[in-house]
């Protein structure tokens, strides 16, 4: 465990760490202070109220006064954005526990508390986009009512796991929090109990995402005939679970790398480096996997005019990281990392659109583009997560220091 020392506000090793761990892996993090309400800030603020504006009026209006969803597309790009691509790009928690806790490379510990942080507000306001989406709000609350419930249906499945994940990922956020107040006896016994779980809490933090990622490629599945054979495959949870993986290491280096930009913080480019290899091998997978799961199905990838560039794209974002990465030059690259980052993002978000909206044909006469209104509150809700990510770095111990 790592003791609290009260002087400096900090996490400091203690006698417990890991065999062959150096004492700096158990990193010291600390708040960078300044002002929160910058232009930055403000202009995030006007889009965040504008987005707030929306989604009252969406509750006193109804779905039809806001967006153009139909029986034939009775998504669009809240879920398909907000939630899919929302909880993939928060996998940077997932990602990085695997590595740290589940693999024992205690190396990465410096990116797991931003990890978090970026995890804790992708998911909550996905589940703030999925109460949006949903007709009947008021009933909301049966989901969490066992008599209520169909627990054969996949979406009570991935609701739940979702729930229950954002809880989990406050809990571990919750350390930071509390040591914001050394001198707080409370918070300081608090967070010692709290570590004494940890090993527990990251369990289930690992378990759940593993089940509720898995489960989003399974929606698809009984689509049918109506997802385009490029992505219709009984191994789209497979699919979604290894790429949500792969984003959660590309939006941590993404992440690392666009903060220390804007801070003006010394930048992790080994260590960066180190995480993107792993992703690189997941892509490499994913690719084997899939070419030859098209291969064996006869997919018309080449014959199907506009869903054939969209795949074609999707597989080249795929590509340009594992070409970037698995070069030791390039890969040592600021630059590159960076740009690798971005298309395993794009990629990733690419493939989602695909496989829930682009390529999904619900029949003749249904057709989906998304209301201003809808990207208006999407973009609203992009900007609350951006102002909380702000406000936390400034106010909460959450990035490494940086000697660390």
């Amino acid at each position: 465990m790592a003791e609290f020392d009260e002087t400096l506000g900090r996490n400091t090793v203690a006698d417990s760490v890991p065999a062959g761990v150096h004492a700096r892996s158990l990193t010291e993090f600390e708040s960078l202070g300044g002002k929160v309400i910058t232009k930055p800030f403000l202009v995030l603020a006007a889009l965040a109220l504008i987005g707030v504006i929306l989604m009252l009026y969406r509750y006193m209006a109804g779905l039809g006064a806001v967006t153009n969803l139909s029986d034939g597309y009775p998504w669009g790009i809240w879920i398909t954005y907000d939630v899919l691509i929302g909880t993939a790009l928060g996998c940077g928690g997932y990602a990085t526990a695997i590595l740290v806790y589940a693999f024992n490379r205690w190396e990465y510990h410096p990116v797991v508390r931003s990890a978090v942080l970026t995890s804790v507000f992708g998911y909550s306001l996905a589940g703030l986009a999925i109460f949006l989406d949903i007709g009947r709000y008021w009933n909301g609350y049966k989901l969490f009512l066992p008599w209520s419930v169909n627990f054969n249906s996949v979406l009570v499945e991935v609701a739940l796991c979702i729930a229950a994940y954002v809880v989990v990922l406050w809990i571990e956020l919750l350390p930071a929090i509390l040591e914001r107040y050394p001198d707080n006896a409370k918070a300081v016994a608090t967070r010692q109990r709290l570590e004494r779980w940890l090993p527990v809490i990251v369990a289930v933090g690992i378990l759940l995402p593993t089940m509720h990622q898995s489960s989003l490629g399974t929606l698809m599945i009984i689509a049918g005939h109506k997802l385009s054979p490029l992505w219709q495959t009984s191994l789209l949870p497979f699919y979604f679970l290894l790429s949500a993986i792969a984003m959660g290491f590309a939006v941590t280096v993404f992440e690392s790398i666009l903060s220390s930009m804007a801070f003006k913080r010394p930048y992790e480019t080994p260590m960066l480096a180190r995480i993107s290899v792993c992703m690189a091998w997941l892509l490499v997978v994913y690719l084997a996997v899939r070419f030859a799961d098209l291969l064996l199905r006869g997919a018309p990838v080449f014959t199907s005019g506009f869903l054939s560039f969209m795949f074609i794209l999707e597989n080249l974002l795929y590509l340009a990281p594992v070409i970037i990465l698995l070069s030791p030059a390039l890969r040592q690259s600021l630059r590159w990392l960076f740009l690798s980052a971005i298309s395993m993002l794009l990629a990733g978000s690419l493939y989602r659109f695909d496989a829930f909206l682009i390529g999904y044909n619900p029949g003749p006469g249904w057709h989906y583009f998304p209301a201003p209104a809808e990207i208006f509150i999407t973009l609203g809700i992009v900007a609350l997560e951006l102002m909380a990510y702000l406000y936390f770095v400034k106010r909460f111990p959450v990035l490494p220091t940086e000697h660390a």
